[in-house]
């Protein structure tokens, strides 16, 4: 559901490639997506600063970027030593909001996909990689080039772990949409008859992912089941992750009002919610308020004037007996680091 963020990212000063060593497991890890202030070095060394209050960083965007010299997915997999967190890497294919193809699934460009995957797995051994954000959606906007991708992601699965056999490998699912919600803010109808739950059988994954927006449902927190999370569990044994977490901190839109104190209150529901779930990560959406649209743009756990928001300290503080991974973090600093951010 976040608009996914195309990083290219140039390390002036010499980045050395590590092969990023897969985590004792965990009973929950946290972390956000890559969502610094601005890209410009002091706020993109401040990003990481932060981000070594959690666990995970995360990085979403096209899947040729795992090709680029200096790319999102690189630079962000090779940062992981030097701030001591675990990368996740997500790669997207389509368009989300309209269910368009990046680009047509042709031979050509499903074996640019797969040797893409196989090298950077082979060449990082990364812990955790999504190829596929938000399936459902391409399932609901077009079937058709959705069975195309589950045969093309079987192989590309198996392409990653004949190269890296510890990657956990997975693809995203939105979970609203999944539970056949698609009223609220969606525009649509709530009809669990549309549920997509049978999905999760398509699809070879070692960890079930989801994406999580309840405020585009619910208008307080209060509103949201007892069940909501704890449902997960009848339709799948794997673990669970979440790759995207987000609820809105502005006034507005008309009808969905929030306020920062409930997108704190929300952080709290989740956590309580799932505390029967086995959650193996859990990552919000946004660290800054990003620049895209409402109600996305007052997701962060920081406003865009760089000022915490309750949600960062019920966020960051909540269960200080999760377990901590002890990491081995190089001083060298981000100075020499430029980028430039492109949206789709």
């Amino acid at each position: 559901m976040r608009k996914a963020y195309v990083v290219v990212l140039t390390c002036v000063t010499a980045c050395c490639i590590t092969q990023v060593q897969n985590p004792i497991e965990p009973h929950m890890l946290k972390g956000v997506s890559l969502s610094p202030r601005s890209f410009d070095p002091d706020d993109f060394t401040d990003f990481f600063q932060k981000a070594q209050h959690g666990d995970i960083v995360s990085w979403a965007g096209d899947w040729i970027e795992l090709n680029i010299e200096g790319g999102g997915p690189k630079v962000i997999t090779e940062l992981a030593a030097t701030y001591g967190y675990i990368p996740v890497v997500e790669v997207q294919f389509f368009e989300q909001s309209t269910g368009e193809l990046l680009r047509p699934l042709t031979n050509a460009t499903k074996q640019e996909y797969i040797t893409n995957a196989g090298s950077f797995a082979e060449l990082y051994t990364p812990p955790y990689v999504a190829f596929g954000i938000e399936v459902n959606v391409l399932y609901m906007k077009s079937p058709e080039d959705f069975d195309e991708f589950v045969r093309f992601y079987t192989e590309v699965y198996y392409a990653v772990k004949e190269k890296s056999p510890d990657t956990k490998v997975f693809t995203t699912f939105q979970l609203e949409r999944m539970k056949g919600l698609n009223g609220g803010l969606f525009g649509g109808v709530n009809d669990p008859s549309e549920a997509h739950w049978a999905l999760l059988d398509r699809i070879p994954s070692d960890v079930a992912a989801f994406t999580t927006y309840p405020g585009l449902i619910y208008k307080t927190p209060s509103e949201i089941p007892p069940d909501y999370y704890t449902d997960i569990t009848s339709h799948t044994d794997k673990p669970v992750v979440f790759t995207e977490i987000g609820w809105h901190s502005a006034a507005s839109p008309p009808g969905w009002e929030s306020s920062e104190a409930e997108q704190a209150e929300f952080i709290r529901t989740f956590f309580r919610l799932t505390k029967d779930v086995p959650i193996e990560f859990a990552i919000w959406s946004f660290l800054y308020d990003p620049d895209i649209f409402e109600p996305f743009n007052t997701m962060g756990l920081y406003s865009s004037d760089g000022k915490a928001k309750p949600s960062w300290n019920a966020w960051v503080t909540h269960d200080p007996e999760w377990f901590i991974v002890e990491r081995v973090v190089d001083k060298k600093d981000l100075s020499g680091l430029q980028a430039v951010i492109h949206v789709f």
